[in-house]
């Protein structure tokens, strides 16, 4: 027999105490509700334009994830080399090689560096490499390496300058104008060219250089020149003759300029003096040994004195 139990009916304190309650919620959501209107109503999209941003972040940001996890699983890398083998099979590899901008060096050195890349996909080759490798030619001042689609590789050279010969002790280097040694060659061969000799001269090229354009009109005349005891220069001229500097840059440079203008007025290249040496600040010694006592009078602004040619067995000098 069921029994049914019945319970009391709500008290008036439980019924204003829920309707306080109701009143309170509905107050929130009307100050919620305007709040959230005003701030809509300053933005310059409509609610369904926000949706559609949202959404749109939402998609990116999924994108961006997958990216991620794709790249620390390597799979660009994959597609990447799977769409240049995909380009290799269409044709677009390696099939020739063009060379600009050779003159002097062995094109065939070249050409081996190159041979590396051939059949090669052409997004596969690495142009900087080959690039770097070609640097490496010691001809080779400068390179650029490009694409010629479908299938040809360019190769554009900016050879170094030849500008003078080092003299070693077993052979004659050919070197740039900064010292860079370019390639070993023959005595004939060095014929013509400035030669340069003593230790360490072909780390002094360059200031070498910087002399020899403080005088124009002898430049053309040097044949050699000797890096004497690492602080100063002995010019050999064509004739011969040799003319030795004091040490220091600024020294050097004055006595050549010095050594130029009394070559003007008194033709001393070409004549019967052998050695010039203009060490000395105040002085010339001048070497004339198959004439031994015959002076010789020189005048210069920079040299306020005369000198006399020195015999060969010892150097004099007249006041």
């Amino acid at each position: 027999m069921s029994q049914t139990i019945r319970r009391k009916g709500t008290t008036a304190r439980k019924a204003a105490a829920a309707q306080g309650q109701q009143r309170k919620v509905r107050a929130a959501k009307a100050r919620t509700g305007s709040a959230l209107d005003t701030a809509m109503g300053w933005l310059p999209f409509t609610e369904k334009q926000l949706q559609r941003i949202f959404l749109v972040a939402i998609l990116g940001g999924a994108v961006a994830l997958v990216c991620v996890v794709a790249s620390f699983a390597g799979l660009p890398t994959l597609a990447g080399k799977q769409m240049a083998l995909v380009a290799g099979q269409t044709g677009f590899e390696v099939k020739r090689v063009e060379v600009r901008g050779v003159k002097n060096i062995n094109e065939l050195k070249v050409y081996e560096k190159a041979l590396a890349e051939r059949d090669r996909a052409m997004p596969l080759v690495d142009i900087e490499g080959l690039r770097q490798d070609l640097l490496s030619l010691s001809w080779v001042k400068d390179a650029r390496v490009s694409r010629q689609l479908p299938d040809t590789l360019v190769i554009d050279i900016v050879e170094r300058e030849p500008h003078a010969v080092l003299r070693k002790a077993d052979r004659f280097v050919l070197i740039d104008e900064t010292g860079h040694e370019l390639e070993a060659i023959s005595r004939k061969d060095a014929g013509g060219k400035l030669i340069v000799s003593g230790p360490g001269a072909g780390q002094q090229v360059t200031v070498l250089g910087k002399l020899l354009e403080a005088a124009p009109a002898l430049k053309p005349r040097v044949a050699e020149a000797e890096w004497i005891g690492n602080r100063r220069w002995n010019l050999t001229f064509q004739s011969g003759q040799v003319l030795a500097l004091p040490e220091g840059d600024r020294e050097s440079a004055g006595a050549l300029v010095t050594f130029a203008r009394l070559d003007g007025t008194n033709r001393l290249l070409g004549g019967k003096v052998t050695a010039f040496d203009m060490r000395a600040k105040d002085r010339i010694y001048l070497r004339v040994p198959e004439q031994e006592g015959q002076e010789l009078a020189l005048k210069a602004g920079s040299v306020p004195h005369t000198a006399v040619p020195a015999s060969e067995g010892g150097e004099t000098e007249n006041q």
